[in-house]
């Protein structure tokens, strides 16, 4: 019994001494700007148009033609992020088909912990036709205040190339049309 509560106690104090190590940290704030982030240039073609990029390489997210950014950092084993999956398409949908919208407004997502492999098969499962992005390493998840997820971030791309932050919110949309009226009233399109 003693032994038995001395190895307990050690647990607990092992436990709790690593803690600290993974908390989260605050997610990126409205109004501030958006950190360094380095994507990979899509490889379909369809994908580059869609963001006014062309080539191989790298590319920065203000790069991206448009004059808002919406960037949902998703997770292909995330059931909140599956279940919202059709809502998501729909709002893509609603921004393509809007004459006043369509080029000024792009949405794309970054598969936090997700390998290319994974972030392909969510595509293809949930038909969604916006790029998606790895982020196998948790490298921009951790730029990003190792949100949870579905997180979406609003970006209003600036003239001189940087991109500031008019939304930032976990959670996704119930309401498509709702969600798309908020962002463009919040971003001030």
């Amino acid at each position: 019994m003693k032994k038995t509560s001395i190895i307990l106690c050690i647990l607990l104090f092992l436990a709790l001494s690593i803690y600290p190590v993974y908390s989260y940290n605050s997610p990126l704030a409205e109004g501030k700007k958006l950190p360094d982030i380095e994507l990979t240039i899509p490889k379909k073609q369809e994908h580059q148009q869609y963001l006014g990029l062309t080539g191989e390489g790298t590319f920065k997210i203000p790069q991206i033609k448009a004059k808002v950014v919406i960037i949902q950092i998703f997770s292909m084993y995330c059931p909140h992020c599956q279940r919202e999956a059709p809502t998501i398409n729909e709002f893509y949908r609603k921004i393509e088909t809007s004459k006043n919208l369509k080029g000024k407004v792009k949405i794309i997502g970054i598969g936090a912990g997700n390998s290319d492999f994974e972030i392909d098969f969510f595509r293809k499962k949930y038909e969604v036709l916006f790029p998606l992005f790895p982020d196998g390493d948790f490298s921009i998840h951790k730029k990003t205040g190792e949100v949870r997820t579905p997180y979406f971030i609003g970006l209003r791309i600036m003239d001189n190339g940087k991109a500031t932050i008019f939304y930032s919110q976990l959670g996704g949309p119930k309401n498509a049309q709702q969600f798309l009226n908020k962002l463009i009233q919040r971003s001030g399109l």
